[in-house]
């Protein structure tokens, strides 16, 4: 079993959010998907975290690429998901 770190833009803080809601493996955040792991994890933090920085990463790490590199059209398809957009 690989570690959340192991993925791409996963790194200790949000790979321990992701704990704090269940999901451990890799594989629990391929089943989730992106946008719940990131809707869980939003639930369980006080604070508005940066979809940068949590919802493409997470969708990154699925997909084994960059956020940075994932399209405006993806980008725009996750916040629509999310219900960060109307």
């Amino acid at each position: 079993m690989n570690s959340l770190e192991s993925l791409c833009n996963i790194g200790k803080t949000l790979a321990n959010r992701l704990r704090s809601v269940g999901i451990q493996t890799p594989e629990d955040l391929r089943t989730k998907g992106s946008v719940r792991a990131y809707l869980r994890v939003q639930s369980m933090t006080p604070e508005k975290l940066p979809v940068c920085y949590n919802l493409y990463s997470l969708e990154g790490a699925i997909r084994n690429k960059r956020w940075t590199d994932l399209s405006e059209e993806d980008k725009t398809s996750l916040r629509k998901r999310a219900g960060l957009l109307e």
